[in-house]
């Protein structure tokens, strides 16, 4: 009979990004928000940019350092040896406003990406660092709220058809050999060129771009970039909508982000996981430091069909376990259930979503925590059991 704690209740850090929404996170999970603060992300997990703490003997304890004691123990052999650390990073992520325009780039991208800024000696907070570490970033995000975002390339002749209602001088010629060059080559030459547009060409596309908005804003389409525009005056990526899926998930609708897809988050609520990593390569609707040719050298300029945005889960036993295509996280949502059984293989956060929930352990251990609150379950828990009349999520490898 072990004498450990199997169950952790984490205390996590709110990022107040500008971007957050200052009432989402209070009226979804009662979290008091007294100073009107952005509260953009709940972050869950041992990311050194905002570490969840444990409580051990009484003492409040950074889980990266509760982890790093005993690595094969509490994560798992396997993840201990191929990952070294928690493997995935969990997150509330509430957008009042719209975040950049990201592209992550793949593993062997990071990793090359990174050592070579190291030899450089570029500073890892610096502005102009792309890479922070040396991991790709594949996420997933789970709607609580509608949740409007952009994801992947639409397909070739989307793109070029939404050109064509613009009939912007300064760019028709870009649009031309898109149209010629319908495939991967041609929108990488085409998006690249989109982004590198500057001085008066880009300031006079813009405000075309604008002006047939305002007279199509019934178009669904055009409002939005309408609504980005307040956001972001004169940005280039206000044309990243007429490039890009766009789309709305409803409560409970998931979708999957790859590596090297450009995405955006727009505005809602949702539960996010992703690998254990903070790589972002920007690519519009942002202030910050945009490095086109690298970007573009980690964009993969492929169409993603609009209908195969969803994810759709596997149902099983008051489950729904979706299908990860990286081996950093899994990530499962459970509905009412009474004493469910469940078997840690790895280290796992489970979330509250919009009810309590209350684990139990063979051993007599017992917690409840309320909806907005989360337990750290080390990989050595075995079997416990989990009870709620709502709704948890799970995240583990």
């Amino acid at each position: 009979m072990s004498t450990s704690p199997r169950f952790y209740r984490m205390h996590n850090v709110i990022q107040d990004y500008a971007w957050g929404s200052t009432t989402s996170i209070g009226q979804l999970f009662g979290i008091e928000n007294p100073e009107s603060k952005p509260q953009a992300e709940i972050w869950m997990g041992a990311h050194q940019n905002g570490c969840s703490q444990i409580d051990i003997d009484g003492k409040p304890t950074l889980l990266s350092d509760f982890i790093d004691a005993d690595k094969a123990t509490l994560v798992g052999a396997q993840t201990a040896e191929t990952f070294g650390e928690l493997p995935y990073l969990f997150k509330v992520l509430a957008a009042e406003k719209a975040l950049s325009i990201q592209v992550h780039p793949s593993k062997a991208q990071a990793e090359a990406g990174f050592a070579k800024e190291e030899e450089l000696g570029i500073p890892r907070t610096a502005g102009n660092r792309n890479y922070k570490d040396p991991n790709h970033k594949p996420e997933l995000v789970y709607a609580l709220t509608p949740y409007q975002a952009m994801n992947g390339f639409r397909e070739f002749a989307d793109i070029v058809a939404n050109f064509r209602k613009l009939e912007i001088a300064e760019i028709n010629a870009l649009v031309d050999a898109l149209e010629v060059n319908q495939n991967e080559a041609g929108l990488e030459t085409f998006f690249e060129a989109m982004l590198s547009l500057d001085g008066e060409a880009k300031d006079t596309s813009v405000a075309k771009l604008l002006a047939y908005a305002e007279v199509n804003k019934s178009q669904e389409l055009f409002a939005l970039i309408l609504d980005l525009a307040e956001q972001y005056p004169g940005d280039i990526g206000l044309f990243a909508p007429l490039m890009l899926n766009t789309l709305t998930l409803q409560p409970g609708e998931a979708m999957f982000l790859y590596a090297c897809t450009p995405h955006a988050y727009i505005k809602g609520t949702g539960l996010e996981i992703m690998a254990n990593s903070d790589n972002v390569l920007r690519a519009g609707l942002t202030p910050k430091y945009m490095d086109v040719p690298e970007l573009v050298a980690c964009t993969t300029c492929q169409p993603i069909p609009f209908d195969s945005l969803l994810m759709a889960p596997k149902v099983e036993n008051g489950a729904e376990h979706y299908p990860i295509p990286v081996p950093d996280f899994k990530f499962s949502v459970y509905q009412q259930v009474e004493n469910q059984a469940l078997t840690t293989d790895s280290a796992e956060i489970l979330f509250a979503v919009d009810a309590p929930l209350t684990l139990s352990h063979e051993e007599g251990e017992t917690v409840t925590i309320n909806k907005g609150e989360s337990v750290f379950i080390p990989a050595n828990a075995g079997t416990y059991q989990a009870s709620s009349t709502g709704k948890f999520a799970r995240a583990y490898n």
